[in-house]
């Protein structure tokens, strides 16, 4: 199972490193804004305090050696989640006009009120 994000649980080796991790969650974001594929603890140990865990991307995994529970409730939510992150890569790639305001709704539309006041809708609901 190449695909990335693997279900919680899963117990990866790292390239270069001497610990198995199990992963914890997705998506961590570090203090500097970057985000991570993964948030893990170390194996077997598993998490000691709240500092020791750990973030990585996919592509830093050499070895697969356990995969999680893979049921219907951890495909759903996988894939949510990647329809998550298709709509946070896609909102990224779109330019922003100059904003006087940006009100977000519930209905996941976001609007911009430009300096020409015209006001521009963006869906992120790709259904």
């Amino acid at each position: 199972m190449n695909e990335k994000y693997l279900p919680i649980g899963s117990v990866v080796t790292l390239e270069n490193a001497t610990k198995k991790v199990m992963i914890t969650g997705y998506l961590p974001i570090a203090e500097n804004n970057v985000t991570f594929d993964y948030n893990a603890c170390i194996f077997p140990e598993g998490i000691l305090t709240m500092d020791k865990t750990l973030a990585f991307n996919h592509n830093q995994i050499k070895e697969i050696n356990h995969i999680g529970l893979n049921n219907d409730e951890e495909k759903e939510f996988n894939t949510q989640l990647k329809k998550m992150i298709n709509k946070i890569v896609n909102l990224k790639k779109i330019e922003m006009p100059e904003t006087n305001a940006t009100t977000i709704d519930v209905n996941q539309n976001i609007n911009l009120e430009s300096n020409s006041n015209k006001m521009e809708t963006i869906n992120l609901d790709n259904n």
